[in-house]
């Protein structure tokens, strides 16, 4: 198995160019920030950019989770890769990362200032100092099961190099953990949101109860809505209430970076429009 190291300082543009420079040496799979990518997809692990400190974030990077070690090995197992690149911020990273996933050490090593100029190195650090952002090497639609954190536009750039011409997509994201510290939401604001969400919607005639909480399950957290309502008798009950879901949704994933976990409707009746 052909492993390459790719190393350079945090916030210098290696999940940028990952994806060209695992295409170019015909690398299948790339491991950066705790997740294992295969095809576009994130096939195994937990983004550390989803971790609410940096301390989670750096054990999850290296894979220092049992569950994640497991759920990693298993899926390179499946795969069966011919390569991989992996990325981290020195060469004492890329052996960590090898040695928590029982991987063989790595066979050569590329460094951030081989593929980015010094004005490029820069000014990625400067972004990332300055936003706070940081990019994910896989499309939007993909990671938003593994990330709830901020997601803004994603980037799509094509890459031309001795395999041919190939896209490369990524994501732009702002990790609870950025610079910019910890905001904490208080239930009664995401009751606010809801409200101001569904106040607009034709078919709901009142809204008696809104009702939120932070929900946590095991490894798995969000925001957990309850909501009674009375609705006019001549909407379709079934498209009203996906309508409802999905403006929910979008009010507290783009506003708040959570994910809506449960959506409980109760219709305490159905009147007639005046």
């Amino acid at each position: 198995m052909n492993i390459v190291g790719f190393i350079g300082p945090s916030g210098t543009g290696k999940s940028y160019r990952a994806l060209a420079i695992a295409y170019e040496h015909q690398l299948d799979c790339l491991i950066d920030d705790g997740i294992l990518v295969y095809q576009n997809r994130i096939v195994a692990g937990s983004t550390a950019k989803s971790a609410n400190n940096h301390m989670q974030a750096v054990r999850k990077a290296i894979f220092m989770d049992l569950q994640q070690q497991k759920d990693v090995r298993l899926a390179l197992k499946r795969i069966n890769p011919a390569g991989i690149l992996i990325l981290g911020t020195s060469v004492h990273m890329i052996e960590r990362i090898c040695q928590n996933l029982s991987l063989p050490m790595a066979n050569s090593f590329i460094s951030i200032t081989d593929v980015a100029s010094a004005e490029e190195i820069k000014m990625a650090q400067k972004n990332r100092m300055e936003e706070g952002t940081h990019i994910i090497p896989v499309p939007v639609f993909e990671l938003r099961p593994h990330f709830s954190g901020y997601i803004f536009n994603p980037l799509r750039s094509w890459w031309y190099g001795r395999n041919g011409k190939e896209a490369m997509d990524r994501s732009v994201v702002r990790p609870v953990f950025s610079y910019y510290g910890k905001l904490i939401f208080a239930n009664n604001v995401l009751s606010t949101l809801v409200q101001h969400g569904i106040a607009p919607i034709d078919g709901i005639a009142k809204v008696h109860r809104i009702y939120v909480e932070k929900w946590r399950k095991n490894k798995y957290k969000g925001v957990r809505v309850q909501l009674k309502i009375t609705i006019y008798c001549d909407v379709v009950i079934k498209k009203l209430m996906a309508q409802i879901k999905r403006t929910i949704q979008q009010e507290i994933e783009y506003m708040t970076g959570m994910v809506l976990s449960a959506l409980e409707i109760v219709i305490q009746c159905q009147i007639e429009r005046v």
